[in-house]
């Protein structure tokens, strides 16, 4: 059976693991980023992990998940807000020529959606949209078990869609992007405006008061709700995905939303495509798995 490394690089902490052509996790290392001890620190440390596990030599190859936008073509990080040094940096090459063997990187919510188009929840479909809903909220589309990543690796930045220009200015996204209005830090944010800031410590003691029907929190969270159904009709008016799967920590409060959500999603587009599927992520390990299951998706082309 193959096997392949994944590797879940983040601002705090990086992992690698082994894992199998089923998404088994054979074998997994962990440890602090320590991003300020420098990038030359932090690649040096990988490789020692990677070299850590037992044979890694006989892997296919090394798939590696980056928080931020990825120029796949050429292997760099196009920005790096968590990594600071690495925006820009020749990863892939660097590790190619380590290694000697394929060596893949893309953002860390494309290769969740990897992982969940090839092994997760939307492993029957053609098409799969994946929409991360959690301290922000992020998307990635899978075709044929390809990753759209774009011209720029910015494909899939959702969060940064407008959905109401009349909203209030939070932050350097849009005014009015739906990460402002409806993800885990925004509904955190009018909780503790609405509540008081000892009341409401993140998303999930919204989901608390609303199921115990007090009404700001109901509305709240039903405001929410509207326009996470308007970014999904968006979305679905660009590429008509067979499948939404949904993953991320807001996921935990899916009994508050998600039944109305899908309600009003279908009012906002065209009849014909009512019959996509909502279907919620299945998989554990998505990250590490899915930057796994990348070298497995490229086998075989010529990228």
């Amino acid at each position: 059976m193959k096997t392949y490394i994944g590797v879940d690089l983040g601002g705090t902490n990086v992992r690698a693991a082994k894992v199998d052509e089923q998404g088994n996790l054979l074998q997994v290392v962990k440890q602090a980023t320590e991003i300020d001890r420098g990038v030359d620190h932090v690649i040096q440390k990988i490789i020692s992990m990677i070299e850590s596990i037992d044979g890694y030599e006989q892997c296919v190859g090394i798939g590696m998940g980056v928080p931020g936008p990825v120029d796949t073509k050429n292997g760099k990080m196009m920005l790096a807000s968590f990594l600071p040094g690495f925006e820009g940096y020749p990863l892939v090459k660097h590790f190619q020529d380590h290694f000697h063997m394929p060596v893949y990187m893309d953002n860390d919510v494309n290769v969740a959606c990897m992982g969940e188009a090839m092994l997760g929840a939307g492993k029957e479909h053609d098409s799969v949209y994946y929409v991360t809903l959690s301290t922000g909220v992020g998307g990635a589309l899978v075709i044929d078990r390809k990753v759209v990543s774009g011209a720029h690796g910015f494909a899939g930045e959702i969060g940064n869609v407008i959905i109401d220009r009349n909203r209030e200015d939070i932050s350097h996204l849009n005014v009015g992007a739906v990460e402002n209005e409806a993800s885990g830090t925004a509904i955190t944010r009018k909780g503790k405006a609405l509540f008081g800031e000892d009341q409401i410590a993140h998303a999930g003691d919204v989901f608390d008061l609303a199921r115990r029907k007090d009404k700001r929190a109901v509305q709240l969270c039903s405001d929410a709700t509207y326009d996470l159904a308007q970014l999904f009709s968006i979305i679905a008016h660009i590429c008509d995905p067979e499948v939404f799967v949904l993953g991320g920590g807001l996921m935990k409060g899916k009994d508050v939303f998600l039944h109305a959500l899908i309600d009003q999603f279908k009012q906002l587009i065209h009849e014909g495509m009512r019959a996509v599927e909502f279907k919620e992520a299945q998989l554990e390990e998505p990250g590490i798995v899915g930057a796994a299951m990348l070298v497995k998706a490229y086998e075989g082309r010529n990228v």
